[in-house]
């Protein structure tokens, strides 16, 4: 890289210039743009100016929202610097359509990094992986330190979703994923899976930290059903609701929850009418709304997107939570967001997808049924067991609530903290020393 424009120690208590590149942020509420949002809070509460730069919010219809035009701006929110770019606006579906999306993002994202003042580091975040090569090539043109946030493996997961075939051009794109691996300062890495791929794959360990997701427990908590949501989706009182609550893609293979529910249908008994709930939006939401109204499942829900200052409320209508994954090794290593929203929210989780570390943290909260992924008799009946034992499904409830603490965004935030203290610092490759409760390197 060229020369370092941030002077190569700083003083721990004093306030660090972030600058952070992200293709969502809010409104719009996928786990990205909430991780970034909700961890971004604490950094500027504690004296940290923070700049985010991203595009309009359009994920993941692919329209701009209201309030909002297709260009150039600068706002505040809560005490952040958002600066939104123009970019060429795509729903999200289409490989071709959603990479111009991402190359227009990471051109005038870039540009407009230029325009701002010199940063002490600058980060960017996956899945979108070009707004990551922006900010990596920012920060190596410009001389700052680097930070690579690992959410997803891609291009790996383009593959797994089958959008693409493997070919020259993903193989070009994993040889400069690799690269900018190499580059960064640090690596933050949302899983232990993550971290292990790329020890695996030559990175150095020294500087990758594991960093997991987690859930601002004092938005998230138990409450009575929101009534007003509930009418409006059709939810009876007496309803055992099964509610997945996030994006309608391709990695989640929500077709299998259309299975179930056609099993639990056609295989009805005396006890709790079963309903399963989805909430949210994404590429293969219309073609799910068709076929449940073409095969009359008047047992699944559509509730539409809904701002995030109402998800507990939405969450506030499940009777349990659900976690739903392609069967893919891919994902065995994704932990969902969702899974500490719920867990805030003191519902019991029912996991639906590949083995590994998702599966694991529910498992071990003892929090709900871990199912094989895309079996929808197995799905059908592991609801029907939390619809049918009530006081099982409250301890199952109770057990997840109280592992919520575990994972809470505060401390997450403290420990990201002190992996960017160590960059700016110079000291990269303590990272993966950082203490996850104090920041400080162990």
């Amino acid at each position: 890289m060229a020369q370092r424009h941030s002077p190569p120690e700083l003083q721990r208590d004093r306030p660090l210039n972030i600058l952070f590149f992200t293709e969502n942020f809010p409104p719009e509420t996928n786990a990205a743009a909430t991780r970034v949002y909700e961890r971004a809070l604490y950094w500027a509460k504690w004296g940290h100016k923070v700049t985010v730069i991203t595009c309009q919010p359009n994920f993941p219809q692919g329209k701009v929202f209201d309030g909002y035009k297709n260009r150039y701006g600068v706002e505040e929110i809560d005490g952040l610097r958002v600066v939104r770019v123009r970019t060429y606006i795509s729903p999200n579906r289409g490989v071709i359509r959603r990479i111009a999306d991402f190359l227009s993002f990471m051109v005038n994202g870039y540009r407009a990094a230029m325009r701002e003042g010199a940063p002490d580091v600058v980060i960017s975040t996956s899945p979108q992986f070009f707004a990551a090569v922006g900010a990596w090539w920012f920060a190596k043109r410009r001389g700052y330190r680097y930070v690579f946030e690992l959410g997803d493996l891609w291009p790996a997961s383009i593959a797994a979703v089958g959008a693409m075939k493997p070919n020259p051009a993903l193989r070009l794109l994993e040889k400069l994923e690799l690269k900018m691996y190499r580059d960064a300062d640090a690596v933050v890495a949302l899983t232990a899976s993550f971290r292990d791929n790329l020890i695996m794959r030559g990175i150095d360990p020294t500087k990758i930290a594991v960093v997991i997701n987690g859930v601002d427990l004092w938005r998230y908590a138990p409450r009575p059903r929101d009534n007003s949501l509930a009418a409006e989706a059709g939810l009876k009182d007496d309803d055992c609701v099964i509610g997945y609550i996030g994006t309608h893609g391709m990695a989640h293979a929500l077709g299998n929850v259309l299975d179930a529910a056609g099993i639990l249908r056609e295989h009805s008994k005396p006890g709790p009418s079963i309903v399963f709930l989805l909430v949210g939006a994404g590429a293969e939401r219309a073609e799910l709304i068709a076929r449940a109204k073409a095969e009359n499942l008047t047992n699944v829900r559509f509730l539409d997107p809904q701002p995030k200052a109402r998800m507990p409320d939405v969450w506030s209508l499940c009777d349990a939570a659900l976690v739903h994954l392609k069967n893919s090794d891919v994902f065995a290593g994704v932990i969902p967001s969702k899974i500490f929203e719920a867990m805030g929210m003191g519902l019991p989780i029912v996991f639906a997808g590949p083995v590994g570390e998702g599966s694991r943290i529910v498992a071990d909260a003892g929090a709900g049924p871990i199912v094989a992924a895309e079996n929808p008799d197995a799905l059908a009946a592991a609801c029907r067991g939390l619809a049918d034992h009530p006081e099982q499904r409250r301890n199952m409830g109770e057990r997840s609530l109280a592992m919520a603490p575990r994972y809470s965004r505060e401390t997450q935030a403290r420990h990201m903290m002190g992996v960017l203290d160590a960059v700016v610092k110079g000291h990269g490759t303590d990272a993966a020393a950082v203490d996850p409760e104090t920041g400080s390197v162990k």
